[in-house]
Parts: structure tokens; sequence; C-alpha cells
């Protein structure tokens, strides 16, 4: 198939795009890497009057050291979040997740912005900004606003955003240098978004020999957003990562989850990959510990 019919339009800075945004409301839709727009156009899912391309805004493609903070734009390219070896120092999580999505021709096009506002539950970059607690940075013509990626992302291809906003950027915390990471996605075919995505991070408490200081845990792929399993988190501190706690908490994740039922992919399937994928990724992040 092809699009319903549209105008096109290639604004040359932001200004230019948030006014046609504001201009258009409703009936206008911002292009970025397209990877998601554009097969829906095609299908005619999307049938927006007004395209505004921002491929020309330059100044959205960037990767800047705020401190204890990372700021990413919007249009930033997923082979920079791939590569960027500020990104493998700063953000390693993200790096790692980042290479997994898609194949090359997609990496190349796709935009951090894009991924987020598209919204699939499966998607890598909604996972990791669940998981690290990013802030998404909305702008208009009425101004800016920050929003937790938590909030933001309200159900399946569902986002907080207005009409006439735009995605220009996405504020990372900074990953310590004592902090390791592990993720993982299981899939039918490499290139395919995931059945099951889990995103880990371990700090130890450097006075209480190998337990765990603080951890963070996210979910994909098992309900109709990213899920931070909060009190699986608190249930791993003070404790070592060994098999044994390993194993204890994997159960408990999958415990906590309620996938929906799916004729492809059962609940309890997921659930069973949920365990085994978590029990791998803490002992993961927990053996890096011990390589430096």
């Amino acid at each position: 198939m092809k699009p319903a019919p549209f105008t096109y339009h290639r604004p040359g800075d932001v200004d230019e795009a948030l006014n046609l945004m504001a201009r258009f409301g409703s009936d206008a839709k911002p292009l970025g890497g397209g990877q998601s727009l554009g097969p829906m156009l095609n299908m005619r899912l999307a049938r927006p009057g007004h395209l505004v391309d921002l491929n020309d805004l330059l100044e959205l493609d960037y990767v800047r050291d705020l401190g204890d903070v990372i700021e990413i734009g919007g249009l930033t390219r997923h082979h920079r979040l791939a590569t960027a070896p500020e990104v493998a120092r700063d953000l390693p999580l993200l790096a790692k997740a980042a290479r997994t999505i898609g194949h090359y021709a997609i990496r190349q096009r796709g935009t951090i912005g894009g991924s987020l506002v598209h919204a699939d539950p499966a998607a890598q970059l909604p996972l990791i900004a669940v998981t690290l607690g990013v802030d998404v940075v909305l702008r208009s013509v009425r101004g800016e606003r920050v929003v937790p990626a938590a909030d933001f992302l309200q159900s399946i291809m569902t986002v907080d955003l207005g009409e006439d906003e735009i995605v220009t950027a996405l504020r990372f915390p900074r990953q310590t240098a004592d902090e390791y990471s592990s993720f993982d996605l299981f899939s039918r075919r490499h290139g395919d978004f995931a059945i099951v995505g889990v995103a880990l991070t371990l700090r130890f408490d450097a006075a209480a020999a190998a337990a765990v200081e603080e951890m963070r845990l996210g979910l994909g792929g098992t309900g109709p957003v990213p899920q931070r399993m909060h009190a699986i988190e608190a249930a791993a501190v003070g404790n070592p990562i060994d098999a044994e706690t390993a194993a204890r908490l994997a159960a408990e994740t999958a415990a906590a989850i309620n996938p929906e039922e799916n004729a492809e992919v059962p609940a309890a399937y997921r659930r069973e990959l949920v365990e085994t994928m978590i029990r791998h990724a803490l002992l993961d992040a927990a053996g890096k510990r011990g390589q430096k």
C-alpha cells in the first residue's frame, strides 16, 4: 500500500518545526528516522494531513555531558548510541541495548526520540529509559516540560505527548564506575522485537563485602509498558549475588508479573523466560565485579 495523501514540510530549525506542529496540531506528525512511522503510513494506520520532517534539525543530534546527567538529543541515531565511546563509558547499559536494535540499516536511521514516542512495550530504548530513570524533555511553542519516562510511557503506543510537542532530549543519570550492567533479550530471530527483555544494574556496598547496595531491574515485553521491578530491587539489597540468591530473586520476579495470554506466546512461557533471563543477568552483572 501507499500512504494516504499528506503535505510534506521540512523545517530548518527547531522553532520552525514547533510552529508547524502548533499550526497543524493533531493533523501533523513529526518524522525522525521513520523506522516505525514509515510502515504505519504505508499501511495507513497513520493518516496525517501534514508530515513534519525533523531530519534537518541537527541541533537535536548530540550527546552532552551535564555532570551527573548525560543529555542525548531526540534526533540522535541508534548507531551513535551503540558506537560512541562516551556512551559506552557513561551509559554502558544504553550502549549494549542499542547494539541489539534491529539491523545495521535500521540503527543508521532510527532515533532515540522516535523509539520512545512509538512506545512499543518490547522495544529496547523504552525499557532502558524506565530502568535508568530517564527524564524526557518535551518542547512546544508554549514552552518546555520534563516528564519521567515511567510517566511518559502510558500504554502500548500511547505516550504523554501533546499534539504540538516534540521530544527534544532525554536526560540519563550517569552510570558510575562501580555500577555493573547486564542486558539481554529473547527473540525468535536476530533483529526481531523481543518476546522478553531484561535490563539490570548492580552496585555493591564496599563496606559489606559483596552485598548489593542498589539494584535497578527493568522488564520489557511483559506488560503494556516496560516494568521497573521496585519490590525485587529492594529484596536484593543487603544480599550477595550468588547462585542461590539469583535463583530466588528470579523466581520472585517471575511470580510478580502478569503477562497477557497469547496464542503464540503463552503467559507461562514468558514467566519461564523472565526467570531464566534474570538469573543469568544477575550472575552476569555480579561476575563483572570480580573482573575489575
